[in-house]
């Protein structure tokens, strides 16, 4: 009997799949609790959600049933205002991560490299894999830094397309100096910023407008996480000009849904008060920095993002990562090199802190 299986890639046989975090709804079939029993700081989610008026904006949706607009207008339009960036170099896209795959899909071939200094985001080296192309790790120093020797090195010897970076970097939070991106733009390679955490970081971080300098560097944000809207999946980018016709040619036409376009929209316009709420995670994130420091078993690392890295001492952090779950205080353990002794933990509510450092305390 013919088997649809016996035609899929060769490559794609052999990937891993992608291990995500699970919703309330999952959890709470897994964990036995209600979901408003579970403390979920797993995925740096923004533990306020969207802004009241996208609620309001999502209950008067008129045309659900008819497509979105294909050039997101309205949303790049408002994007443009916000950023102070021409309307002609954005692209929105379902999340940042459509738009890692369709720049990886507009550059790479099978074979072709791509450079990934890992620890960092997992799709970036997930997505390379599924376009087969060839994933060449430079590791971060033991401070989650750059080796920048190293990038060096493997930019003569393996002659890559492509470079992601992550700043503030996932799962640390750090910040990529800007004389390091400079010098990485000098090289004959793509340069790919993700920036999806920037507004928990000081102002001067962001490079967004750097990209009208550069022909070489492109800079990615989301609504995920500083406006809430994890679940709506609506990212954007800044992109060269050059290469907007070919990103308009190869992009799913109806790629931004209607419901998200508009949760987008609402945000922007409030974009003041998201701001006032980033700045009250910054606040906690302070907090829950220094309350961690006092864990005998915890080392954490300073971060500009919604989430903290911690070094887990003297006792299996994969271990300890069950044991809160049991709790029903969810964190993030990655079974990576690197990262087997350390866990993530997403920058929640007041309330939500305390109860995860008595938890902690309680496990001494």
């Amino acid at each position: 009997m013919i088997q649809a299986s016996d035609f899929i890639r060769p490559h794609v046989l052999e990937m891993e799949a992608y291990q995500p975090i699970f919703p309330f709804e999952v959890l709470s079939k897994n964990l036995g609790l209600e979901p408003e029993e579970i403390i979920k700081l797993d995925a740096n989610e923004n533990p306020y959600g969207p802004h009241p008026a996208v609620f309001e904006a999502l209950g008067k949706l008129s045309y659900p049933h008819i497509y979105p607009d294909p050039g997101s207008s309205q949303l790049r339009e408002k994007l443009s205002a916000y950023l102070e960036l021409p309307e002609e170099n954005i692209l929105a896209g379902a999340g940042a991560d459509e738009l890692i795959d369709l720049l990886m899909r507009l550059f790479l071939d099978p074979g072709d490299v791509l450079l990934n200094c890992p620890p960092t985001f997992s799709m970036y080296a997930f997505d390379a894999g599924i376009h087969n192309a060839r994933v060449v790790n430079v590791p971060r120093k033991l401070d989650f830094s750059l080796d920048i020797p190293k990038i060096e090195a493997a930019i003569e010897k393996y002659n890559p397309k492509m470079i992601f970076l992550c700043s503030p970097n996932n799962p640390d939070g750090g910040i990529l100096p800007i004389e390091h991106l400079k010098h990485l733009l000098t090289f004959p390679l793509v340069v790919v910023l993700d920036e999806a955490y920037v507004e928990f970081a000081s102002k001067e971080v962001s490079r967004l407008k750097d990209v009208l300098l550069h022909g070489n560097l492109i800079v990615l944000r989301t609504f995920s996480k500083w406006a809430g809207l994890a679940g709506m999946r609506v990212g954007y980018g800044v992109f060269p000009l050059k290469i907007m016709p070919h990103l308009w040619k190869i992009k799913q036409p109806y790629n931004v849904s209607v419901a998200g376009t508009v949760a987008a929209v609402a945000s922007l316009e409030h974009a003041p008060e998201l701001e006032h709420v980033g700045q009250k995670i910054v606040q906690e994130r302070d907090r829950l920095f220094e309350g961690l420091r006092t864990i005998p078993f915890l080392d954490p690392y300073p971060s500009q993002a919604n989430f903290i890295l911690n070094k887990v001492l003297e006792m299996d952090a994969s271990k300890l990562k069950i044991d809160l779950s049991r709790a029903g205080i969810l964190v993030r353990y990655f079974d990576k090199p690197g990262l087997q002794d350390h866990i993530r933990v997403t920058v929640g509510k007041p309330e939500q802190t305390d109860k995860l450092l008595k938890m902690l305390a309680e496990m001494e």
